[in-house]
């Protein structure tokens, strides 16, 4: 898991915060959303204030007609009291003061009647029970006041003429309010206002007093034969509160009003944010572009190693993206392989603080296997409340410095070595002058002798082809060191048409000996179709023979096999369409050791305990004189291959 990096982007949860962040209105949303969720609960509310209501109803209807029947059978009995009484007034002999003092008379007025009458046909009152009867056309009605007994209910039975008896009417008057009070149990009475009114709303009997209020839910039921031209009304003690009115309406406006203010600060606090955002982005790009402007590297570490921060130039620096290196722990891909133990040890020692103040230098691998000189100097990297939190490291890329340094030293090592020549050819010089008269009076003595001996005939014949032979060597050395003399002496060559044959044949001839006393087999191999070259004859062969003899050197540090003798072929190519004409020495040695032509040129080197490094030197400088190229490489089949080219004559022309 990668470590937050207090320089780089923001991680992934961050930026996904960031862009819906970005979102349009985004201070609106829990506002929004609040008034979705009031909105809701109003209809919730308002939902169950109509099932409350309508539970309500329900359980009211259920009372009331409940109610009713108790009041309606309650009735029928009184009625049936007073059917069978009227039974009794029928009877032969049953008079008035019969009637007053009858069980069921004085019954029905201990349990209920207020008072009962006795109608004759006419509507005389015949008895009446108690005394303070009531004028005739009262006891008429059905119903009516009573100033004593309040308002009060008839109940009548039609007397039919039988026994002796005319046709009459028995009305007995009962209290209304008795009526409730004895039918209406407690708990119904606790839960409504029971009344009985009439057709014009008047109230004939009541539980309670005091008129019903507006907001009470009431239902009314009619009594039926028993009371006609009455309702049983029953309105509810429990009011149910409008949805609109109740306490979690009033905590959701409140609630609303807290959040309208809260998103208008939350509205004003994310456009500050935005603005500082806004200031922070554009601080962000500024130092991104200087920072990627800068030719200096910048890396960032945290307390374990891990980096947490690479500028641009930093990862060109190393071949690498710097996203492919934050986060990576040591080792690092950029370290050397076979320095992996001292960047280890120098990453340790960075990390427990003791990198040195100005600085260290060391060595990186570019991705493509290069090799990058750099200079890191490391820094506590402190956060915002001054604690450290890691190193931060400046990085300067010192390859280009180091090379110029490499190559100034390489310039003084070649004025030194140009110097050293300088100074060999002013001794080459001096031995050219030198050796000149010797050789001339070894030529003159030799000729003197041969002149001197040629008349005598007891001479062996191998003395003169001994003589000849050196007389023959003498001068060539005579023209060598005459050559050399004008070549170090900065006269001009002489160029003139040579043919590569003859000097090729020439070098092995001077070569001959060497070539028998270390068994070495010379193949010698021309185009069919030869042409002239333009080049110096004697340093052509100079050339040739410094080659042939590097060969029979290399050859006789090889130990002989019988399996693979010991071989120099010297080829020669002509190429019309280049103008040149190329010479060819390889052999079967041990090769080049994975040296170039330009290490084997070098002045002073060889590889030769006794060589001083000289030969393919002047070789090279002999063969570039010619406008030719001297090249070297190595045999498939083991072995070194030495070329080089010359110009050919008709192309000089």
């Amino acid at each position: 898991m990668k470590a937050p990096n207090p320089l780089s982007e923001p991680p992934r949860p961050r930026r996904l915060v960031a862009r819906v962040a970005s979102l349009p209105l985004l201070w609106a949303w829990p506002l929004m959303l609040s008034l979705v969720l009031v909105v809701g609960v109003m209809g919730w509310l308002r939902t169950q204030e109509r099932a409350d209501r309508e539970a309500q109803r329900a359980a009211m209807i259920s009372d009331a007609l409940s109610l009713e029947a108790q009041v309606g059978s309650l009735l029928d009995g009184e009625i049936v009291k007073l059917k069978a009484l009227a039974e009794v007034i029928q009877k032969p002999g049953f008079g008035a003061d019969s009637f007053t003092r009858h069980a069921l008379v004085l019954d029905g007025l201990r349990h209920f009647w207020i008072s009962v009458t006795w109608l004759s046909a006419d509507g005389r009152i015949v008895a009446h029970v108690p005394d303070d009867s009531v004028p005739a056309h009262d006891a008429l009605r059905i119903m009516g006041k009573d100033d004593e007994a309040g308002l009060a209910g008839h109940l009548s039975v039609s007397l039919a003429p039988s026994g002796g008896h005319a046709s009459g009417l028995l009305v007995a008057r009962y209290a209304a309010s008795a009526l409730l009070r004895q039918n209406v149990p407690w708990w119904l009475a606790s839960k409504y206002d029971i009344r009985l009114v009439d057709a014009s709303d008047e109230v004939i009997a009541a539980t309670v007093s005091g008129v019903k209020s507006p907001s009470q839910a009431w239902y009314r039921v009619p009594m039926g034969p028993s009371l006609p031209q009455a309702w049983l009304e029953l309105a509810a003690h429990e009011r149910i509160t409008p949805w609109w009115r109740t306490l979690p309406v009033l905590l959701m406006c409140g609630f609303l009003s807290l959040l309208f203010v809260a998103s208008a600060m939350l509205r004003r606090q994310m456009r500050s944010v935005s603005r500082a955002e806004e200031a922070w982005r554009t601080e962000v790009a500024w130092r991104t572009a200087m920072e990627d402007s800068l030719a200096v590297g910048i890396r960032a570490r945290d307390l374990h190693g891990r980096l947490v921060y690479v500028n641009k130039t930093m990862a060109d620096m190393v071949g690498y993206q710097p996203e492919e290196l934050v986060g990576l722990l040591p080792p690092m891909p950029y370290w050397v392989p076979g320095e992996l133990e001292q960047s280890m040890s120098r990453h340790l020692r960075n990390m427990a603080g003791n990198a040195p103040r100005d600085g260290y230098e060391s060595r990186w691998q570019h991705r493509d296997g290069s090799l990058v000189e750099v200079m890191v100097l490391e820094a506590p990297l402190v956060d915002a409340h001054g604690q450290k939190i890691g190193w931060m490291a400046s990085v300067i890329n010192i390859t280009e410095r180091k090379r110029m340094a490499e190559r100034e030293r390489k310039q003084l090592e070649t004025m030194a070595h140009h110097a050293r020549l300088t100074m060999l050819g002013e001794v080459a010089s001096t031995l050219a002058h030198e050796l000149n008269q010797p050789l001339t009076a070894i030529a003159s003595y030799n000729a003197g002798v041969l002149n001197a001996l040629e008349n005598r005939s007891d001479i062996a014949p191998a003395i003169f082809v001994a003589l000849q032979r050196m007389g023959e060597q003498a001068g060539q050395a005579g023209r060598i060191v005459k050559r050399i003399r004008e070549f170090l002496t900065r006269r001009e060559p002489v160029i003139e048409a040579c043919d590569l044959a003859a000097v090729i044949e020439s070098a092995l001839a001077l070569l001959e000996r060497d070539l028998k006393h270390h068994q070495i087999r010379v193949d010698v191999k021309h185009d069919a179709v030869q042409q002239a070259v333009m080049a110096d004859l004697v340093l052509i062969e100079q050339v040739v023979v410094n080659l042939i003899r590097n060969a029979c050197d290399a050859l006789q540090s090889q130990m002989k096999s019988p399996m693979r003798e010991r071989h120099i072929c010297i080829t020669t190519q002509y190429s019309q369409a280049s103008g040149f004409a190329r010479v060819t020495v390889a052999d079967n040695g041990p090769g080049l050791a994975g040296q170039s032509i330009q290490t084997l040129c070098a002045p002073f080197h060889s590889s030769k305990p006794e060589g001083m490094g000289m030969g393919l030197a002047i070789c090279r400088s002999i063969v570039e004189l010619h406008y030719g190229a001297l090249d070297a490489q190595e045999a498939v089949d083991g072995g070194a291959i030495f070329s080089f080219s010359l110009p050919l004559l008709e192309a000089q022309a």
